[in-house]
């Protein structure tokens, strides 16, 4: 504190007399903000110290708890350099060795909030895994209950839906469900009785050894210390080896994961690639039924195309003459068909008059022939 006031007064003194040059001024600033900073982190220390010794009412308010306006503060400022120029000879203030212990007695003190947190976060931390494996053994136990239900009621409720049956199967999981409950329930409860007397057991046996105790010697708290110390090395071992392990069986159940998930797509895959190969063996199938169908439609053209280019290989064209006698011929067996087939009209309608004449003189003689008497 002494250097400070006598910095404050040889630069005031400095001031006074001229101004200082614009890098100076930069130094003096980082030297008293450094400064600051350092003597801002002791007077925390201090306070910190002060509040735990001084009681909660009698505490002086801090410094920094107090709200001045800019008016107030420098005045306040004012009055500590005119205080500061007057006292410059007056030393107040701990001596390094009470620094020194009040820095040991908060480095211990915070070595030992250290040491509290992390008893408390590795008390957390044990009871937050042993929360997470028993949540994981009911996950477990959950699934596979799902599993049966599915395989042993769903399979059946699905093939036989609104049958007395799959109703009755149902009921028998559920009260078999019931029935392993309470079975689970009575083996805990005389698990607790066992563990309960095994506890009174053991506060008993811990009683006497206390008050045998009394009458050890220090050789055997002595012997009892190593072996303390070597049991606690044993189980922070083990501690470390079954953090190992499950820090091991976490990635294998990630590797296994990954696996079951390469597993799955490479099975829907294999099912997809199945379903296309199927689908192009069956159009390989029509394929090769087209072109056994287009190979005979071959062989027929081929040989139809054989036959008329044999017969286009055979023909020959008429003399003229001949086929204008043809043509004439042709032309007069027409008109002799056109008039056999008027004669045969002709014909036909003479023959529709006979029928109807025929059948009239046929009814008449039939008439005649029941209106005439039996016996003429």
């Amino acid at each position: 504190m002494s250097e400070e006031d006598s910095d404050n007064a040889a630069t005031d003194s400095q001031t006074e007399n001229g101004e200082l040059p614009v890098i100076q001024l930069c130094g003096l600033v980082e030297e008293l903000s450094y400064g600051n900073s350092a003597l801002k982190t002791e007077t925390e220390m201090f306070e910190k110290y002060y509040s735990r010794l001084e009681p909660r009412d009698h505490r002086i308010p801090r410094l920094s708890d107090l709200k001045l306006s800019a008016a107030e503060f420098s005045q306040f400022r004012s009055r500590r350099k005119s205080k500061a120029r007057a006292g410059l000879d007056r030393t107040s203030g701990l001596s390094v060795v009470q620094k020194l212990e009040l820095v040991q007695k908060e480095l211990e003190d915070t070595r030992e909030e250290i040491r509290h947190m992390r008893a408390n976060a590795e008390r957390d931390l044990q009871h937050h895994e042993a929360i997470i494996e028993e949540a994981e053994i009911r996950w477990i136990e959950l699934q596979r209950a799902v599993h049966e239900f599915e395989k042993d009621i769903l399979k059946t409720i699905s093939k036989k839906k609104g049958s007395i049956l799959a109703t009755q199967k149902v009921m028998k999981y559920i009260e078999d469900m019931n029935r392993r409950r309470d079975n689970m329930k009575d083996k805990l409860c005389l698990k607790n009785v066992s563990l309960k007397v095994q506890k009174k057991k053991m506060l008993l046996q811990l009683r006497q050894k206390e008050e045998v105790g009394e009458a050890l010697h220090d050789v055997d708290f002595q012997q009892l210390k190593i072996e303390n110390a070597q049991f606690l090395e044993t189980i922070e071992a083990r501690n470390q080896e079954l953090i190992q392990l499950k820090l091991a069986s976490g990635n294998t159940m990630q590797v296994l994961n990954i696996y079951k998930n390469k597993l799955h797509r490479a099975m829907e895959i294999y099912n997809s690639l199945d379903k296309e190969i199927l689908q192009r063996n069956e159009l390989l199938g029509k394929i090769e039924k087209e072109t056994i169908q287009a190979e005979e439609d071959r062989a027929k053209a081929h040989t139809l195309n054989n036959r008329l280019r044999k017969q286009l290989a055979e023909f020959r064209a008429p003399q003229v003459m001949m086929y204008v006698k043809e043509k004439i011929l042709n032309g007069e067996l027409e008109k002799t068909i056109k008039m056999w087939e008027r004669k045969v009209e002709i014909a036909e309608m003479s023959l529709k008059g006979y029928r109807k004449a025929w059948n009239k003189m046929k009814t008449s003689d039939e008439e005649l022939q029941t209106i005439r008497p039996p016996g003429k």
